[in-house]
């Protein structure tokens, strides 16, 4: 029996020649990018494990849990690990919570009240969080209980305008400043670390009774501190996103100031009962396996998408970040610059897939979305954004959004699986990818 090479098995997967030659001369370049990532695993996962070490994680903590959830050993040792990591007073890590925007919902509704303001000092928040706030009318929006919002728009680089956000700070009512880590479905930049601190710092320096709460969402573990680390009272997430390492099958976190996650327990559960309860029904191993794994995991969707950017800057798309800039988080952007580009990119995600690579995506109505947004996602998990996937608005600048990947080799595939259906599709010619060979 012959054994087929490894450019056979591409093959054998659709991947011609041309576009198989070009990955191999993109990633040889990228050797030294990627073993800053392999560095940074392995501190983050150090760190993990540390943490649960020092929190004495045992078998008992993967016994299943029912009903009231009274006593849940798993539970509250999971929720002492996250603070270990993240340098909180306290987290709440749950399976009720039932995905990023939830987590974010939870943590505003908990610690703003009638009469308050929100600030966004960072311009649009993410589309789905515009019927949480009110933005675009929702019931049960945080407008419908008297809460205000206020945001300051970002300068033409896509940061801070410092003196517009001092301006606002003149406002007595406001009480939390929420700060959007991630770029969503925007073309600006993901923020580092060190820019949210100075951020923290510069609101606090004025009016240090501000809750500043970071929207944390595929920023865990890619780089060595989080913002916590650096003044945030709340850091907010997804199990389904960075932290889950892909075994999470549901759940979100909060985490930070003891009375902050104290009332967000109030607001999950229910007033006097708060972290007491909330059954973990056999998901905590999961969890715990899910973390513990997260940052190599995060290693191999940092190199997919360095990869991605690198692939197609070079045939001339914009991409945020470049090629060569410094990562913040999982995401990718690159702009195709038109709806068949966006659904071209994601037919071919989707095709990469270990389950439903069969199925063909489409744009559809999405509840939450101002527009047609068309999604891939062959995931184990449901929706998973740490697993392979791409997605975006079906609108002008027609950018998509692509992250994940459980494995580097996975993320790889899909990069090159996208490119072929692009050009399959007839938005790139196959003559462009042989000009850069």
């Amino acid at each position: 029996m012959n054994t087929p090479t490894t450019e056979t098995i591409y093959e054998q997967l659709g991947i011609s020649k041309e576009v198989w030659a070009f990955g191999q001369k993109t990633e040889e370049k990228l050797k030294e990018r990627f073993e800053e990532f392999d560095r940074n695993a392995e501190y983050n996962q150090l760190k993990v494990i540390h943490a649960m070490q020092e929190n004495r994680v045992s078998e008992g903590c993967f016994n299943y849990v029912s009903g009231y959830g009274y006593n849940d050993q798993g539970r509250d040792t999971l929720e002492d690990v996250y603070a270990s990591v993240f340098h909180t007073e306290a987290a709440l890590v749950r399976p009720q919570i039932t995905c990023g925007t939830h987590a974010l919902a939870l943590a505003l509704a908990a610690n703003l009240r009638p009469g308050d303001t929100l600030l966004s000092p960072v311009g649009k928040p993410y589309d789905t969080l515009e019927e949480v706030i009110g933005i675009r009318p929702s019931n049960g929006s945080l407008a419908e209980y008297g809460i205000s919002y206020k945001q300051v728009e970002l300068l033409e680089d896509g940061y801070f305008d410092y003196p517009a956000i001092e301006k606002a700070l003149e406002d007595k009512t406001i009480k939390l400043a929420t700060i959007q880590r991630s770029k969503g479905y925007q073309t600006r930049p993901s923020y580092s670390v060190e820019k949210i601190g100075e951020l923290i710092a510069f609101i606090k320096e004025r009016r240090p009774d501000i809750i500043c709460m970071v929207d944390n969402c595929y920023g865990e573990f890619v780089e060595r501190i989080e913002p916590s680390d650096v003044g945030a009272d709340m850091i907010v997430g997804s199990l389904i996103k960075n932290p889950g390492g892909g075994l999470a099958p549901i759940g979100g976190y909060v985490a930070g100031r003891a009375d902050l996650i104290e009332n967000c327990a109030y607001r999950l559960t229910s007033p006097g009962l708060g972290k007491e309860v909330g059954a973990t029904l056999g998901v905590t191993q999961s969890f715990y396996q899910g973390f513990f794994l997260a940052p190599t995991v995060v290693c191999g969707a940092l190199k997919g998408a360095t990869f991605a950017a690198n692939i197609y800057e070079a045939l001339g798309y914009p991409v945020i970040p470049n090629g060569s800039e410094s990562r913040h988080d999982i995401i990718q952007a690159v702009t195709l610059g038109s709806a068949e580009g966006v659904i071209a990119f994601c037919k071919g995600i989707q095709a990469a897939a270990p389950v439903d690579s069969y199925v063909s995506p489409e744009p559809w109505a999405m509840p939450g979305y101002d527009s047609d947004v068309i999604m891939a996602a062959g995931a184990f998990v449901q929706g998973s954004s740490i697993e392979l996937s791409a997605d975006g608005p079906v609108k002008p600048p027609y950018a998509v959004y692509f992250q994940g990947g459980l494995t580097w080799y996975h993320a790889k595939l899909g990069i090159l699986k996208s490119l072929q259906s692009v050009i399959d599709a007839g938005v790139l010619s196959i003559e462009r990818v042989r000009e850069l060979l």
